[in-house]
């Protein structure tokens, strides 16, 4: 049976249509439709409801090295207050998650995790912590809403003064108030574009939320679903894990090397990635140039010769065109290449071309 989040009776006020996602029940749209909330968010604001997220603490006097042992970053020398993007690998070198991780102290971190694999994660990390660092499931006490979009710093400003705003990509501030709500604020997100992910008490979520509506508002601010968050993801080629990453596909196949550091001393995985050396298959972007709409899961053509797969795709409202991500051998990866996906028994024709398709206009 599905959970509900603190947000579910607002979701339901608010109009939206609920599905089951990741255990939750979630809204997968508003009455505004997909095409204008992921429109919103790149012109104006979108609000998200993202209490499904994991949240998992690491703390004691070992924390530093069993988030080093059981994560592929490195976070030695990492400064308080910020944020750093990582994989978790199984011993074969394949992702067991992507997760960001927040230090709030030399013994203090917080590693959020996809709701989907947050007890696997869990295990994961149970059995493989290092004496003198205790972790803790705390998702349950956890909201978390998302604030995107162009307008999302303007809107921030009306709640709380500069100094309590993350100014920094990936920076987090740890307790602020709005609105007498305790917050913790972090400048994240999943979109693509500026915004920030604000983490409070379940208790707190649905007056949070109401008083980012109201503040909103004038800079057309609207609620966004599971839809919208799909297509922006995707806009911005950000992995999804399921489908750009999973437990036999590895980091580096994956196009996530930024946030492996095989120079480390070690790391679960790290022999095995070694290993495999340059990756035979890498993820690359689909631009389709015939009629069509490629999704994932399908095969990925040059000639008669298959040469991988792809992993999402779909129609990208603000770049107006259709694109997809796939897994393909990296001899035939050059940007150009023409190739063809299989859409249930169709030729669609693509061309290869560099991610992410979208960039945000002050980049």
């Amino acid at each position: 049976m599905e959970l509900k989040t603190p947000l579910y009776d607002v979701h339901i006020a608010e109009g939206g249509k609920i599905v089951p996602f990741a255990g939750y029940l979630l809204p997968v749209q508003y009455k505004t439709g997909v095409v204008a909330e992921h429109m919103a968010v790149r012109e104006k604001a979108g609000l998200f409801d993202v209490s499904h997220m994991g949240e998992i603490t690491f703390t004691g006097p070992t924390a530093l090295k069993t988030l080093n042992h059981i994560l592929t970053n490195d976070f030695t020398g990492m400064k308080t207050g910020r944020v750093r993007y990582s994989v978790m690998c199984n011993e074969r070198g394949g992702c067991v998650d992507d997760v960001l991780v927040y230090k709030f102290g030399e013994e203090e971190y917080l590693v959020v995790v996809n709701a989907s694999n947050r007890h696997k994660d869990y295990a994961h990390m149970a059995a493989n912590v290092l004496e003198g660092t205790e972790i803790r499931d705390i998702s349950d006490a956890v909201a978390q809403v998302a604030i995107q979009g162009p307008a999302a710093p303007a809107i921030m400003a009306k709640l709380l003064p500069a100094e309590s705003i993350p100014q920094k990509y990936y920076t987090a501030i740890r307790e602020v108030k709005i609105d007498g709500m305790s917050c913790m604020i972090s400048r994240t997100g999943y979109t693509g574009e500026n915004g920030y992910e604000i983490y409070t008490a379940c208790g707190n979520a649905e007056n949070l939320w109401k008083t980012l509506r109201a503040a909103g508002e004038e800079y057309g601010l609207i609620p966004c679903g599971l839809g919208a968050r799909d297509t922006l993801r995707l806009e911005a080629a950000m992995p999804l894990y399921g489908h750009e990453m999973d437990e036999d596909i590895t980091p580096l196949e994956a196009g996530l090397g930024f946030g492996v550091k095989l120079g480390k001393e070690e790391f679960i995985g790290r022999d095995a990635l070694i290993a495999a050396g340059e990756p035979r298959r890498v993820r690359v972007g689909l631009a389709v140039t015939g009629r069509g709409i490629i999704r994932e899961h399908q095969d990925v053509f040059i000639g008669d010769e298959l040469i991988g797969h792809s992993t999402s795709g779909t129609h990208c409202p603000y770049l107006g065109k259709a694109v997809a991500m796939a897994l393909v051998d990296a001899a035939h990866a050059a940007t150009g290449t023409a190739v063809e996906a299989d859409v249930r028994g169709r030729r669609v024709a693509a061309e290869i071309v560099p991610l992410p398709f979208y960039v945000k206009k002050d980049q």
